[in-house]
């Protein structure tokens, strides 16, 4: 009886984390909105090469311009139709995002990307790095039209940029937006070279 209640009190509570979605690209995100430069990262969980930026590149660029708040950092999702089960993960990681737990589920999700990838044991490795209610919270959110809509629109917006690979970032001040595919350690300084530029117009 017990879980019965609980299931229909987490159902009552899905329209007010669905009505927060607007929040949650702020909640994917590091770093000063003002920043003068904007880095949004198209990246997929099930990606190897998205898992080598996110542990060698990433720390790189939070160190040089987003604590230093020369860049605002957006995570976006999009999930290869070659990789079986990153759009479950994107689910989960945008589900975790209304609960404050987006970097979190994105840093368990990549590190143990090549078990989850073999197993298709996604859940495993996105529980132990929430509390209890936060699990229950993310499993039922995960599934729910709203998380689904969102990762999809992410998906669409990617297509209409026509990236073709993961990851892609895309770098912006103002009105002027450049791609960058591939972006890894060895032409960060390339990238580098790129930011700076922006930054001194």
């Amino acid at each position: 009886m017990v879980m019965k209640l609980t299931a229909v009190a987490l159902a009552l509570l899905l329209p007010c984390f669905a009505a927060t979605l607007g929040d949650v690209e702020k909640a994917k995100a590091i770093g000063n909105p003002s920043a003068p430069v904007k880095i949004e990262l198209f990246s997929d969980f099930q990606c190897p090469a998205c898992k080598a930026f996110h542990e060698t590149v990433l720390p790189m660029l939070i160190r040089d311009y987003v604590t230093p708040g020369k860049v605002y950092f957006i995570s976006r999702e999009f999930p290869l139709q070659m990789h079986p089960y990153s759009r479950e993960a994107a689910g989960y990681a945008v589900a975790a995002a209304q609960v404050g737990k987006y970097q979190q589920v994105a840093d368990a999700l990549f590190l143990n990307q090549q078990t989850w990838a073999a197993s298709g044991k996604v859940w495993d490795f996105v529980a132990p790095v929430l509390s209890a209610a936060d699990q229950k919270k993310v499993q039922m959110m995960s599934h729910d039209p709203s998380v689904t809509t969102l990762v999809q629109q992410e998906v669409d917006m990617g297509n209409s940029l026509h990236i073709n690979q993961t990851p892609t970032i895309y770098i912006s001040k103002g009105a002027k937006r450049y791609p960058y595919a591939g972006p890894d350690r060895n032409n960060y300084p390339f990238l580098k070279a790129l930011i700076d530029d922006l930054l001194t117009r």
